[in-house]
């Protein structure tokens, strides 16, 4: 115990990271304590004095994965070199490869899917998510416009509104299909319209 008599701090990234995976591969309402106690490795009690109940760990959950991923996905569009790589990159980006094939989808998507209409929480987090990654593309768009590489003929704000809505699209269609050639296709005619 601290000082001040609270419980000790489990607030660690490795126990988020775990429940990260937990609502990844079941959802929030599907989701159990039990469930969480087996990942995190964390006892009922010292759960909920962590993180006060399931839905406060939940919010710590899709923080902490909006976090690394805003941070992973920014990074692939300010990757020095031709704009087109950067952008293919990034709808590549969570498309596994070989032995790795995972259906579970973007944590986001789902609890937005599942829980957005009726949790202010989730709305907020994925909508911060997406302004963010809006953002991005249009800086990166706008780079391969000055620098001649993608023609002017069209708004920054629809060719970054068109890639972002291919990158959705994409992230909800693969988990589902598990179809590496459609997801080519996708990637392939979203760029050879833009460049």
């Amino acid at each position: 115990m601290s000082k001040s008599g609270r419980p000790r701090e489990f607030k660690d990234t490795a126990v988020i990271d775990a429940a990260v995976e937990v609502f990844r591969t079941n959802g929030y309402e599907a989701c159990s304590t039990d469930d969480l106690c087996k990942q995190t490795g964390l006892g009922r009690g010292s759960l909920y004095n962590a993180f006060g109940s399931k839905h406060e760990l939940y919010e710590h959950a899709l923080r902490r994965y909006h976090e690394v991923g805003i941070q992973a996905q920014i990074e692939i569009l300010e990757q020095e070199g031709p704009v087109k790589d950067c952008l293919r990159s990034l709808l590549e980006w969570e498309i596994p490869r070989g032995e790795k094939d995972d259906s579970r989808g973007c944590l986001l998507i789902n609890a937005a899917g599942e829980r957005a209409k009726s949790d202010p929480v989730v709305e907020r987090i994925f909508k911060q998510h997406v302004d963010l990654l809006e953002q991005a593309i249009w800086k990166a768009i706008r780079r391969g416009q000055d620098t001649g590489e993608i023609s002017k003929e069209q708004s920054t704000e629809e060719l970054a509104g068109m890639i972002l809505s291919s990158y959705y699209g994409l992230r909800v269609i693969f988990p589902a299909t598990m179809n590496y050639t459609l997801a080519k296709r996708i990637i392939d005619g979203t760029l050879d319209s833009i460049f």
